[in-house]
């Protein structure tokens, strides 16, 4: 946080002395303090960056495991615990069990949720019953439940403040992502591309859970929250009905989109940061157009929901790269000027720099480079198609067409990087990039629409590139120039998030369960330990009576390991995942375990 959020911190304090109405000042000036974790990406700015230093490069190789917090549910432990003064706040998959744990009592369960759930909700979540994490704010502990109800939570007591529901499980609408408190507004997206659903970002009010704006990323203007002078792509105004018209009639009303992933958050320009996911259904024949605006960042004042500007980065998606990967904000010097940047590694295999004030486009590269689906992005800002990928005739399965098997896409579905989220150190001016190193077969169907059922429209196979046998790799990426600076491989996907610190380690977790620690410089491996499940988790870290702790979930699942958590075995299930993680069954087993890490006393 030190170097990439000075300006936002300075423009945010500007506010605060103008008498801009924050109805959340806390939040901003706890997320200050390194002992704590209090957002889920540890600052609004997403760099998952720790300013603790007592664990470094040096010393990290002694870590030991001071203790261990049993969840008591299987499947996939995505996300990771708030800590807040004594109290940790600790989350789980599926029934959405939130744990408040007092660290200065022996780790002493203070209180515990367990919302009652409809099961069937379980068959409408796409890739595993994910949960995402909590957020905090107000005196507040906030959860999106499986079900889409949005829940405020008393830190102190447990007890529900409001509750509120975000949309409908009954027509494939369901909850697996982390809120963001914002000013006095909670702000929540939604999962469901996988069944048509048109998707939203929607605010509520801190205090009464009272819905206070809702912007769709498809449809007509007043519904995606669109001025058409104002909302600009690559400086130029969208224009009216600018997502309509990208669609075929009435399209855009099951047209997806869904916005799952991660936010962030610029106070100084007030602006709010996401993307969006892929256009329903995955059989591009389906749905001519560009198909606007899935596959999008957006940039959205937090008070009113309108949108400053938009990127497109899919257009016409024809291989569910959803766009929903965290936006990561820093202030780094590029071409001699310092810039306001926003950095993002996309599913479909390119790395974007942009500037997160105006939106305009500075870096677009490969951030895998067995990424073949296309050549690059038009960088030319004369041309018609500048700021569009230039897509391999090859790799189509539009070209292709229906029912025929487009073989060898890379990356596959699940991306080269899917909501694993990445980290940046504003020491090294670096971001470590939890990758996927796999290609997929994909053979697009016709399929038609019923509210509540699959409409997914594709089959497919997921394996390594040809000629190697890796799925995974650990990467350190300079965001300015858009080159891989040192990468380390991994027998699988890493699907955990990465830790970025003062002390010179980064950190992150393996599907077979490692926790790894690896020198921030030249990515040289300082330690690891296997826990008892696979790490889809990410980690955290903390300072509690002057000592500093590295914190993670374990238990395998997510899209990667659905087969072991679902007990799946058909290859072609979990939207083709089960057939290329066959093996990790090999190397763990399902659970949910928090283990937490010190250097000896």
């Amino acid at each position: 946080m030190r170097k990439v959020l000075s300006a936002t911190c300075l423009g945010a304090m500007a506010a605060f002395a103008a008498g801009a109405a924050y109805g959340n000042d806390e939040l901003i000036k706890m997320s200050q303090n390194p002992k704590d974790w209090v957002q889920p990406a540890g600052d609004y700015a997403n760099t998952r960056y720790s300013k603790l230093n007592q664990i470094n490069a040096s010393n990290v190789g002694k870590l030991q495991v001071a203790w261990t917090f049993s969840t008591g549910v299987l499947r996939g432990h995505e996300g990771g615990p708030l800590i807040i003064g004594n109290m940790m706040y600790v989350h789980t998959p599926f029934p959405n069990k939130v744990y408040a744990l007092d660290l200065s009592q022996d780790n002493k369960i203070v209180w515990k949720y367990e919302p009652k759930q409809d099961p069937n909700v379980i068959p409408v979540m796409c890739c595993d019953t994910v949960n995402r994490g909590v957020a905090y704010g107000d005196g507040k502990i906030f959860l999106h439940q499986a079900d889409t109800t949005l829940v405020a939570l008393d830190a102190k007591t447990g007890q529900v403040v409001w509750s509120t529901k975000n949309g409908d499980p009954g027509k494939g609408a369901t909850g697996t992502s982390a809120p963001l408190v914002v000013k006095d507004k909670v702000l929540i997206g939604i999962s469901g591309g996988e069944f048509g659903v048109q998707c939203h970002v929607t605010a509520y009010d801190l205090k009464s859970g009272k819905q206070v704006w809702r912007a769709f990323s498809e449809g007509p203007d007043d519904q995606i929250m669109f001025d058409p002078e104002k909302t600009t792509e690559h400086g130029k105004p969208v224009g009216k009905d600018s997502s309509v018209k990208t669609w075929q009639g009435d399209q855009w009303k099951i047209g997806g989109g869904c916005t799952w992933g991660w936010m962030s958050y610029d106070p100084s320009l007030n602006l709010v940061y996401y993307g969006s996911g892929n256009p329903s259904t995955w059989n591009p024949k389906q749905r001519p157009g560009d198909n606007k605006w899935s596959m999008t960042v957006f940039a959205r004042n937090p008070d009113t929901g309108v949108a400053r500007w938009v990127y497109q980065m899919t257009p016409h998606d024809e291989w569910d790269y959803d766009g929903v990967n965290e936006m990561i904000l820093s202030d780094q010097n590029v071409g001699g000027q310092e810039r306001k940047l926003l950095t993002h590694f996309d599913r479909n295999g390119l790395a974007y720099t942009m500037d997160r004030a105006t939106g305009e486009l500075l870096v677009a590269e490969k951030y895998d480079p067995k990424v073949n689906w296309t050549t690059g992005v038009d960088m030319n800002k004369s041309s018609p198609t500048y700021g569009r990928p230039k897509v391999v005739d090859q790799f189509s399965t539009e070209k292709g067409g229906e029912d025929k098997n487009t073989k060898g896409i890379c990356p596959a579905a699940l991306g080269t990087k899917d909501q694993q989220p990445a980290a940046y150190s504003p020491d090294t001016q670096l971001f470590y990039v939890p990758t996927n190193h796999v290609c997929m077969d994909y053979e697009p169907f016709k399929v038609s629409y019923t509210a509540g059922q699959p409409y997914v429209g594709a089959t497919l196979s997921m394996f390594p590139p040809q000629g190697e046998n890796h799925m995974g790799n650990f990467i350190a990426w300079d965001g300015k120039t858009g080159k891989i600076v040192w990468s380390n491989k991994e027998q699988f996907s890493v699907w955990s998030g990465a830790l970025a610190t003062a002390g010179g380690v980064v950190f992150y977790g393996t599907l077979e369960g490692y926790l790894k620690a690896v020198d921030a410089k030249t990515g040289k491996e300082l330690y690891k330990f296997k826990t008892p499940s696979g790490i889809i988790g990410n980690v955290t870290t903390y300072e509690q009576n002057g000592r500093q702790y590295v914190a993670v979930l374990s238990g395998v699942g997510g899209w990667a390991g659905i087969g072991l958590a679902a007990g799946l075995t058909d290859p072609t299930a979990g939207l083709g995942a089960v057939g290329g993680y066959a093996a990790l069954s090999n190397y763990t087993a399902l659970g949910g375990t928090l283990t937490v890490f010190a250097l000896p006393q």
